[in-house]
């Protein structure tokens, strides 16, 4: 099987599609600087399964410091998933973070790609590119107006693809993901949050009415989608909407968390946070017709797995007995 590089190894999607592909049979190089954007405790967990797997190596390290080059001697795929999550967070001072970890090294493996011999480098990008789409579902010929400053470097590394492909014949894909869950989701997402308070027993904050709307998207739907557009003919030089089909309002979502959980969550209402978009919905019409792409898992089912694990994890980082990482 091939050699392929996972950016982001130790994260959400990363960590997913790392065991995916080392289940396939494939060597993986992971890399992943372990910031500490949340609890890196979580980060080492989701690698755990896989970190004595013989065909999987880890490189804990900025994706800056790494001469890219070699590293990608022999690889055949590229799939990178690194990059400074959260719209709230890239406000102010912390965008210069957000333009280093995702505009600036995408370009880093932009170059370094010129001279490889790749198949295919797949960019996860975001639907909020999107901001307030103009129309619901969107299509990927919508005007990308992103009303956050993640949402701009999530953009400009986008363009940065498309440039490299047609100027210099990287083979580049973009996926546009529609808010992800499931197991591993990142602490600082609304489901996780949610799920946690359930656990705790404490209320939840929710920023608006409660009526806005999302295309959620389970996990393995996004690491399938990726697989796709790393082989799919007509996929190089396109962008992709990867979304679940799951549109529903997030009090919605939450009065389905309370069935899962067997009991009320209370909500506080919180004003609206800048840079949140008030509803998304992907069109997928092009993925499915490219990239064979059909979502698999319900947004109820997917709850239930997201739910399992997040137990799992908090018995694990709350237990006296547990190993400290190293």
């Amino acid at each position: 099987m091939s050699k392929v590089i996972v950016t982001g190894a130790a994260g959400f999607v990363g960590s997913t599609l790392v065991e995916t592909l080392l289940a396939q049979g494939h060597h993986v190089i992971g890399i992943d600087g372990f910031t500490d954007y949340y609890d890196t405790r979580i980060k080492h967990r989701n690698l755990d399964s896989v970190l004595n797997e013989p065909r999987f190596q880890l490189i804990q390290d900025d994706i800056r410091n790494l001469d890219w080059t070699s590293l990608f001697k022999e690889v055949d795929v590229v799939y990178h998933q690194a990059a400074q999550a959260g719209v709230r967070a890239s406000w102010g001072d912390g965008f210069q973070t957000y333009t280093e970890l995702n505009i600036n090294s995408t370009q880093l493996l932009l170059e370094a790609a010129k001279e490889a011999n790749l198949s295919r480098f797949v960019y996860a990008s975001s639907s909020s590119v999107y901001g307030n789409a103009i129309a619901y579902p969107t299509t990927e010929n919508t005007l990308p107006q992103p009303v956050s400053p993640y949402g701009v470097t999530k953009l400009a590394a986008e363009h940065l693809c498309r440039l490299y492909h047609v100027n210099y014949g990287v083979p580049t894909v973009s996926l546009r993901y529609f808010t992800v869950y499931g197991p591993r989701q990142r602490p600082d997402m609304a489901f996780h949050k949610f799920l946690k308070a359930a656990l705790d027993d404490e209320p939840i904050s929710v920023y608006g009415d409660g009526q806005q709307t999302r295309d959620f998207t389970f996990v393995k739907d996004i690491v399938a989608a990726n697989l796709a557009a790393s082989e799919a003919p007509g996929a190089i030089g396109e962008v992709f909407n990867i979304g679940g089909g799951s549109r529903i309002s997030l009090r919605d979502t939450i009065s389905m968390m309370e069935e899962i959980v067997g009991k009320p969550i209370p909500i506080n209402y919180m004003e609206s946070s800048k840079g949140d978009a008030r509803h998304t919905s992907a069109d997928v019409s092009k993925a499915q017709q490219i990239l064979s792409y059909q979502p698999q898992v319900s947004l109820q089912e997917g709850l239930r797995h997201e739910w399992e694990w997040l137990q799992q994890l908090y018995a694990y980082l709350r237990s006296p007995h547990r190993q400290p990482v190293a």
